[in-house]
């Protein structure tokens, strides 16, 4: 079947089709058309055929879940999935479909928790079909891997090494947040603890979001890995077996580095309540050592007779000598005390 090369446009084309790639005969993927991938499905379900297409589509354009319902053979799972509320990272079995929910983050990730987004995707042994509202890092990386000749020999083997670019995108976030921990970690000696919080914060929120969306729900795996469909090769499940290892590991890491920004704000917490202390001892040390002086000129102050050495020329002297010596013992007393 000859296949049309589809013309180079921006973002993405009708219909929200960012890509479209065929893969046969263990040959680098083809960048296909719509029209193209309809016909070369049609001819598919016909008779034996090797290979597979991968149809990647916006969901901003309102046109590509209508198109998708309309002309592609997808599991009623697969839409539901695109409306519900739960987005936990899993892949599930409908009748023979996979369908996967695959969260990831932005393209120019920055550690906010609203730039991380899901992929959600659906194959079977002809078809593989992933949609996203937001540009993904992961899936970028695959399509950039397909452009640069990376061959897939099922379409089970293209889930796999998405969920590898993902594992890599998430071990290099956690490297990143070790690196701004350490950063903080260096930093408490000198004093500016408060951007120093803000910055722990907002770490700790988007690690949280990480691990539970990226966390694979075990129930859905476990019944996968159990009972795959008929056409999933073993070795694509060792593959999809060894991917959730990874992603264990990884989480595990992401845990230990929640556990070490916890101790980091409780001792940022500890040293600004430290640094409250000091400034109400302070206070209280001097409101003390300005008490003797306000006792005294408050009683001296008074419009009244017998006011002591009113007549005495020294008086001053001596008044000023006594509120010396009160304040002198007092500031003795509360210095000892804070010993």
């Amino acid at each position: 079947m000859e296949l049309t090369a589809p013309t180079a446009r921006y973002g993405s084309d009708r219909h929200g089709l960012v890509c479209g790639f065929l893969f046969e005969n263990q040959s680098p993927g083809r960048p296909i058309t719509l029209d193209d991938a309809l016909a070369w499905l049609a001819v598919a379900s016909s008779g034996p055929t090797a290979g597979f297409v991968w149809l990647h589509f916006n969901l901003t354009d309102a046109s590509a879940e209508s198109w998708m319902k309309t002309h592609l053979p997808l599991a009623p799972e697969y839409f539901e999935a695109l409306h519900e509320g739960s987005r936990s990272t899993r892949i599930e079995d409908a009748s023979d479909q996979l369908v996967a929910v695959v969260n990831d983050v932005a393209f120019e990730f920055s550690f906010d928790p609203s730039e991380i987004a899901s992929l959600w995707m659906t194959l079977n042994d002809r078809l593989a079909v992933s949609a996203r509202t937001h540009p993904l890092r992961s899936v970028d990386r695959l399509r950039q891997a397909v452009k640069d000749g990376c061959r897939f020999d099922s379409s089970m083997a293209l889930l796999n090494h998405l969920l590898h670019d993902q594992g890599d995108v998430l071990v290099r976030i956690v490297r990143e947040a070790t690196l701004q921990a350490d950063a903080v970690e260096d930093a408490l000696a000198t004093g500016k603890l408060q951007p120093k919080r803000a910055t722990l914060g907002k770490l700790r929120r988007v690690l949280v979001r990480l691990q539970r969306l990226l966390a694979p729900e075990p129930g859905a795996l476990f019944r996968l890995l159990r009972q795959p469909p008929p056409w999933i090769a073993p070795h694509d499940l060792d593959e999809l077996r060894q991917s959730t290892e990874e992603f264990s590991m990884v989480l595990r890491d992401l845990s230990t580095l929640q556990e070490r920004i916890k101790l980091l704000q409780e001792e940022i917490t500890a040293q600004v309540g430290e640094q409250t202390n000091r400034s109400v001892f302070t206070l209280t040390v001097v409101t003390v050592l300005a008490l003797p002086i306000n006792i005294i000129a408050g009683l001296l102050g008074m419009n009244v007779g017998g006011i002591p050495l009113a007549d005495n020329p020294h008086g001053f002297l001596w008044i000023a000598a006594l509120v010396v010596t009160f304040t002198a013992v007092a500031g003795w007393l509360a210095f000892r005390q804070r010993d």
